[in-house]
């Protein structure tokens, strides 16, 4: 299941570094991210809950960039 969320993040480095810390996050399959659009793209791991492994996607994020938020 692939889910599209907001993001706020400052530059181009840091939105690569969240795309990074996404993608080695447990229940994420793939992961994209678009600094121009302030945009994540998630495609999830069969049978993983979508809420829980955001949260955990948030908190890889923000060890690579403490100020970015991702909206869901």
């Amino acid at each position: 299941m692939k889910k599209s969320y907001k993001i706020e993040v400052d530059c181009a480095n840091c939105a690569n570094l969240m795309e990074q810390a996404a993608k080695k996050t447990p229940g994420v399959a793939d992961a994209s991210v678009s600094f121009m659009a302030l945009k994540m793209t998630v495609d999830f791991a069969e049978g993983a809950d979508p809420a829980k492994v955001m949260k955990d996607v948030l908190k890889a994020c923000r060890k690579v960039e403490p100020d970015c938020e991702i909206f869901f």
